[in-house]
């Protein structure tokens, strides 16, 4: 049940910032369902190995080439979606910034204290 709450708060909030950020697009709240799922995927696969090979430049930037490879990992999603459409890195690195930020604290919020 946890995941699958955590699945709908990554997707309404995806779907949410679409209205704040002019370069990224749903083309319903279906997509935005679909990119929870995806990206989902793409962290649990993906992010890891990128983790890895990217492990030199994350020490020697002190952990922000972290966020280049969220933004990878979003523009990796949007070429797997069709419902949806990044114009740029620069939007996909704004997205998984403030997509990373809202989430968390979204999650907190609704996740058991048990």
């Amino acid at each position: 049940m946890n995941l699958i709450i955590r699945l709908l708060v990554t997707a309404i909030v995806a779907y949410l910032l679409t209205w704040i950020l002019p370069g990224v697009q749903f083309s319903g709240f279906g997509g935005a369902i679909i990119f929870s799922i995806v990206l989902g995927l793409l962290n649990l696969f993906v992010k890891p190995v990128l983790n890895l090979l990217g492990l030199p430049l994350t020490i020697v930037t002190l952990g922000l080439f972290t966020l280049v490879i969220n933004a990878i990992i979003i523009l990796m999603a949007d070429y797997f979606i069709d419902s949806m459409e990044v114009n740029g890195f620069l939007w996909a690195l704004i997205f998984s910034i403030l997509l990373s930020v809202v989430t968390s604290l979204a999650n907190s919020m609704f996740s058991d204290k048990d």
